[in-house]
C-alpha cells in the first residue's frame, strides 16, 4: 500500500478526531455483511477497535479475518470525507496488557481524560470477553 506524504498526513488528522467508524465483517457460512458503529484509535499504520467475545463482529472475525472500517463526515456544509481501510484483522484477546490498554486509549479518545476514569469504561477494559481487533490495511481509500 503506497499513499504519498501530503494524502497520509491529511488520513492522519482526520482519525485523530473522535468521530464513529463502521466496521464491515461478513459471516462466512452465508457471505451476509455485517457493518455496526465502533469506537478506533489510528497510530498511522493500524487501526484498533475494542469488541466483546459475545458480539457478532468477534464471532465473524474469528471465522473471517477479512474485513472493511469506514470513516466518514460531512459537518456545516463542508465536503464529505471519508476514508476506507481493507484487509485482514488481527484478534487480540484480554484481559490485562495490550488489550487493557489499547481499550483505554480507545475509551479516552472518546470519553476523554477524566470520563475513562469511570467504572464502567475501566471495567469493560479488563473484561476477560474484551478483545482488540487490530487492522493494517492493505488497501486505504479516502476522499
Amino acid at each position: 500500500m503506497s499513499i504519498d506524504q501530503a494524502k497520509k498526513e491529511k488520513i492522519d488528522v482526520f482519525l485523530a478526531e473522535p468521530i464513529l467508524a463502521r466496521l464491515a465483517t461478513a459471516n462466512p457460512k452465508n457471505c451476509q455483511p455485517h457493518a455496526v458503529p465502533v469506537w478506533f484509535l489510528w497510530d498511522g499504520v493500524s487501526i484498533f477497535i475494542s469488541a466483546f467475545e459475545s458480539t457478532r463482529k468477534i464471532k465473524d472475525l474469528k471465522k473471517n479475518q477479512r474485513c472493511s472500517i469506514c470513516i466518514d463526515t460531512q459537518e456545516g456544509g463542508k465536503p464529505l470525507t471519508g476514508v476506507v481501510l481493507e484487509g485482514v484483522a488481527e484478534l487480540f484477546k484480554g484481559p490485562g496488557g495490550f488489550v487493557t490498554e489499547m481499550s483505554l486509549r480507545i475509551y479516552e479518545k472518546y470519553m476523554g481524560p477524566e470520563g475513562v476514569k469511570s467504572p464502567e469504561p475501566q471495567s469493560w477494559a479488563v473484561d476477560a470477553e474484551n478483545h482488540i481487533v487490530k487492522l493494517t490495511p492493505e488497501h486505504i481509500y479516502s476522499w
